[in-house]
């Protein structure tokens, strides 16, 4: 189940593409974007990366960090970061210690078929590490617009 606003956005370490270790605790005072994908270099994936890249600037100057998270190994994120000049921090979650703990672990259909994946969704959480929005089942092209609507 997803995470309401107004709760404590729960803090992890993940690796990003660089293999740096990042918390979420470390961007405390500032707003960040936390944005769950299924996988790297999928057509919607890259679309919604390559929106928010295009908004970087606009996100730096508001003083908003843009965090990716996906299953996708360290050196999957190194390659897709490369490949469409991703400035933002991908964070590797292959054991879902975020996924899980943000409820985007879900049942989903593709092609008639039932299994577990990943639901695109994004979490705006504030200066103090409290949800300020959910925007689940988010549509790839739209999703940094939306974001910046909301900031």
């Amino acid at each position: 189940m997803l995470l309401q606003a107004g709760q404590k956005a729960p803090d992890f370490v993940l690796q990003d593409q660089q293999g740096n270790e990042v918390r979420l605790s470390d961007h405390l005072g500032k707003k960040v974007v936390l944005y769950f994908y299924p996988r790297d270099n999928t057509p919607g994936c890259t679309r919604q990366a390559c929106a928010f890249a295009q908004a970087y600037d606009v996100f730096r100057q508001k003083d908003v960090v843009v965090i990716g998270v996906s299953k996708d190994s360290v050196a999957s994120h190194v390659k897709f970061a490369e490949k469409y000049n991703l400035p933002f921090i991908l964070l590797s979650d292959p054991q879902r210690q975020a996924i899980e703990a943000y409820g985007v672990w879900q049942e989903k259909k593709m092609c008639g078929k039932v299994g577990m994946g990943v639901v695109r969704t994004t979490y705006l959480i504030d200066e103090q590490g409290v949800i300020a929005a959910v925007m689940p089942k988010v549509k790839p092209d739209t999703n940094a617009a939306e974001v910046l609507a909301v900031l």
